[in-house]
């Protein structure tokens, strides 16, 4: 959305809570495909409630994920989501593009619950030109010490900011390269991060409704470690499905169910609040990215509650990462619903898109 300056490749970077997801893409013969990718973890209490709090640790981690990768490329997309990122679409008198870039902040500030003077703002007109007197406008505001934030920790990394992106909207960047959704099917894209789900709602390439409620992974693991008195470590296994010590499936599978009873009632909440206020639209699919969308039970879960086809979104559908180089054999379908917002990101490289 917030175009920082000009870049010719670019790094799709998602600076998480749990981890930082880096990928790289190449264009070749009209294929594009991954050139490098990589993911490190981050300790606790570095990014807290999509805050970067310990800057020398993320750009440290920057740093070490662009030498191990070997990428090159200084120029990053990044992306920012919470309390300091308002989505809203607006219905405004129609007006041309240039003439909406003169009124939009004036019509921003009765929308937005900060300071016009404390937010960047950008847009986007969602209807197609038809004579009508009223357009639906999008618009996105972030607070600039939130862009600040972000921006400062690429800096000391040594990396050029190019894009600040919302991740609700690289993950949808992401769905509609490797789907090619047609223009009337409605579905409903979940990035479930570790201590914040977005959600975004898109009928064909049009986003309808976006969301980012405070709730993520980091339950699941803080429940495993409460109610079974496991290490930090041990409970990040078994949330996504590895074994560990003695702790048995009829002991784990009760703690996921609770909380994912606690993620499936915000979806609720949010879908039945979108259907108030969109009349006549119906989701047809749910997509899942994100670290957390790998925990059993969870896609059951899902499409028990919802009556949808619930499927892991995939972000290599349609591009090739057979010949990256990777930790281990299966390191890129193990990790896939995690680096999708990055592939996301990574895709602003090609403008033609």
């Amino acid at each position: 959305m917030f175009g920082l300056g000009g870049a010719k490749s670019i790094v799709g970077l998602d600076i998480g809570s749990s981890s930082i997801k880096a990928v790289e893409l190449k264009k070749s013969k009209g294929e594009i495909a991954v050139a490098a990718l990589g993911v490190e973890p981050l300790g606790s209490d570095i990014v807290v409630d999509s805050m970067i709090v310990d800057s020398g640790s993320v750009s440290s981690a920057i740093a070490k994920l662009f030498t191990e990768q070997k990428i090159k490329a200084k120029a990053v997309a990044t992306s920012v989501s919470g309390h300091s990122v308002i989505v809203k679409k607006i219905p405004m008198q129609t007006m041309t593009d240039s003439e909406l870039a003169d009124s939009i902040n004036t019509e921003a500030a009765q929308h937005i619950p900060f300071d016009i003077a404390d937010v960047n703002i950008d847009f986007q007109i969602l209807s197609e030109p038809t004579g009508d007197p009223q357009m639906d406008v999008l618009l996105v505001a972030v607070k600039k010490d939130k862009i600040l934030n972000y921006t400062n920790v690429l800096s000391l990394a040594g990396k050029s900011p190019a894009i600040v992106d919302i991740d609700a909207f690289a993950l949808q960047n992401c769905y509609e390269y490797n789907y090619e959704p047609a223009p009337g099917t409605t579905v409903a894209l979940l990035n479930l991060g570790a201590s914040v789900m977005n959600i975004n709602i898109v009928k064909g390439t049009t986003p309808l409704f976006t969301r980012d409620v405070s709730v993520g992974g980091n339950q699941y693991t803080d429940s495993l470690q409460k109610e079974l008195d496991l290490g930090f470590d041990d409970a990040e296994a078994l949330k996504l499905g590895q074994r560990v010590g003695t702790v048995s499936e009829d002991a784990k599978l009760p703690i996921l169910q609770q909380v994912t009873e606690i993620i499936v009632l915000e979806i609720q909440k949010t879908f039945d609040f979108f259907r108030a206020t969109a009349a006549g639209e119906h989701i047809e699919r749910i997509y899942l990215a994100g670290g957390s969308s790998k925990v059993p039970g969870l896609v059951e879960a899902l499409r028990q509650e919802f009556s949808l086809p619930v499927e892991v979104l995939n972000p290599f559908q349609r591009i090739s990462a057979a010949d990256v180089a990777v930790p281990e054999p299966d390191f890129v379908e193990q990790h896939a619903g995690q680096l999708a917002v990055a592939v996301g990101l990574a895709l602003r490289s090609f403008e033609d898109l």
